[in-house]
């Protein structure tokens, strides 16, 4: 296929006019099946990686039921989000151990819908002073034998942990889960400065949604945020729904960080893609009115969004950040973050053919996965 006519992303130009082509399901220098996709007008993009959400569509990852995270890839390849890596929350070892094997069953199926290329523990290593809508009943200390009990039953999809470094254990868990090649996150977390920067120096190479259950950012006390800042190789989270940061914020963060260290995530909830009202969520409830989610009875405490990570890469946008900035954010930095990028996240000769076409108001106009397209016209 040769998508002609469209303003194609590149890593490093930013937005070329050229063609793009496919032979099967990977992107090439040429395509000689004769077809043709005509995106005169419109953005071509890789398809996006969520690595930090937990449901859509009335499903949620934490149930661990096929359906459910078929519903939920399904939902998010029509968004033009072509990977996923959805999250889990603070719940039993057996409630993980049956998210673990869930996902590997379902990575085996090969059944369609978004790739599952990996999952994400955001629980139970984390603070209680910052826990936010996770459940305290399940909160542990870090725990290297458990996590690699869930890793055994994921069949090492594991990709992503978060700890809070000030708990029991924590610098020596980073090292060793490091050193298994599962990128670790801060988040959660009650950590000053001094403290993140040694969970830093220990391995970890992101933060959990920036600004969110941890420390201010403040001039004498610059906590988790100054920290991550102060380690080049370590990347942001950052929920862009237009609720959990002021778009001053965000705008500030990509100047401060540079596109290239900033992961744009939806943190987004079973709720999502649905209409207001009240759903469960990791053991409690939650309501939902209009973009807003919070734990019901705490109008004050967020729960996730409702926004899938298209929508908040367009809200991005809206805030200031320039298109190409927040591409890299969606596509490219998640993609590098969890050791995926030499398959895809860019649109470069080799990689899977896996592309969202956006018309000039960033509204989805087709989905083109392994080469096919799968959504639009």
């Amino acid at each position: 296929m040769r998508i002609t006519g469209g303003q194609i992303f590149d890593v490093e130009q930013g937005f070329t006019r050229r063609d793009l082509c496919t032979d099967g399901a990977q992107i090439s220098s040429a395509s000689s099946d004769g077809r043709s996709y005509d995106a005169s007008g419109c953005y071509v993009i890789p398809g996006l990686t969520d690595l930090h959400f937990h449901g859509c569509v009335g499903e949620d990852f934490s149930d661990a039921t096929p359906e459910g995270l078929q519903a939920m890839a399904d939902y998010e390849l029509s968004r033009g989000i072509t990977q996923i890596c959805p999250a889990g929350m603070t719940l039993s070892e057996e409630q993980l151990t049956l998210i673990c094997r869930n996902t590997a069953a379902h990575r085996e199926k090969k059944a369609g819908g978004a790739e599952v290329v990996g999952l994400n523990l955001e629980g139970p290593f984390l603070s209680r002073a910052k826990k936010g809508a996770q459940n305290a009943a399940y909160l542990h200390d870090p725990d290297l034998a458990m996590l690699r009990r869930l890793q055994q039953a994921a069949q090492g999809m594991v990709k992503l942990v978060t700890v809070a470094p000030e708990q029991l254990g924590a610098m020596e868990f980073i090292r060793a889960a490091a050193a298994d090649g599962i990128t670790v996150s801060v988040g959660h977390t009650t950590a000053d400065y001094e403290t993140a920067s040694a969970a830093f120096a220990s391995g970890a190479r992101q933060a959990t949604h920036l600004f969110n259950a941890m420390p201010p950012f403040t001039h004498r006390a610059p906590g988790v945020v100054g920290a991550a800042f102060d380690q080049p190789e370590v990347r942001v989270e950052l929920i862009s729904d237009g609720v959990h940061i002021h778009p001053s914020v965000v705008r500030a963060v990509f100047r401060l960080f540079g596109a290239r260290r900033v992961i744009l995530i939806s943190d987004s909830l079973r709720a999502a893609g649905m209409p207001d009202g009240t759903y469960p969520f990791g053991g409690q409830m939650i309501e939902v009115h209009g973009n807003r989610a919070t734990i019901l009875g705490e109008p004050d405490t967020l729960a996730g969004s409702v926004s899938d990570l298209m929508a908040c890469m367009k809200r991005a946008v809206s805030f200031g950040v320039p298109l190409a900035d927040a591409v890299t954010a969606a596509a490219v930095n998640p993609a590098q973050a969890i050791g995926i990028y030499d398959r895809m996240g860019s649109l470069e000769t080799g990689k899977l053919a896996n592309a969202a076409v956006l018309d000039q108001n960033l509204e989805l106009k087709a989905v083109l996965f392994h080469g096919e397209i799968v959504h639009g016209v």
